[in-house]
């Protein structure tokens, strides 16, 4: 009968140290199966942590986006109606005017705001509105508020200048 030897093992590991695929040194930790299977699990949550952030980010951004388009919308609605509405005079980028209501619905602008009319304006007054270069209409009440973007521009440009 053949005595069987450690060392005679033909699945034992013979090439360096450095390769093997478990510990060879009696100071490494152990090799654990359910050590391994915990550090993939791990990995894998922590994997699927960072895409559901990263998800979340792209789905506020989506978000975003679609108001900014349903008010790009919006304002490029108002400004085909009052392009439409009856004027008498001749309409000047940077001028102001004032739009007003018929009884029958029709909608006509005025230079003449509503404190101008000595009884009151004849008519519904709906608001007034500056026409810009680009035949934009921007409300008088949005004129003086200064643009977020161009807030944004200007830190930027400061912030580059050192200022």
């Amino acid at each position: 009968m053949a005595e069987y030897k450690r060392d005679d093992n033909p699945d034992r590991h013979q090439g360096p140290d450095r390769s093997s695929p478990y510990p060879v040194s009696r100071l490494s930790a152990p090799i654990d199966l359910v050590d391994t299977a915990r550090e993939i699990q791990e990995a894998d949550q922590a994997v699927n942590n960072r895409t559901s952030a990263k998800l979340s980010v792209i789905a506020d951004q989506i978000r975003a986006l679609q108001e900014q388009a349903r008010e790009v919308l919006e304002e490029s609605q108002r400004d085909m109606d009052l392009h439409r509405a009856k004027c008498n005079f001749q309409r000047r980028p940077g001028s102001v005017y004032h739009l007003y209501e018929r009884d029958d619905g029709e909608l006509y602008f005025s230079m003449l705001a509503p404190e101008d009319w000595r009884d009151g304006p004849p008519h519904a007054y709906k608001g007034s509105y500056r026409l810009e270069p680009d035949y934009s209409w921007t409300p008088l009440e949005q004129v003086d508020q200064p643009s977020e973007t161009r807030e944004m521009v200007n830190r930027l440009i400061a912030d580059y200048r050192g200022e």
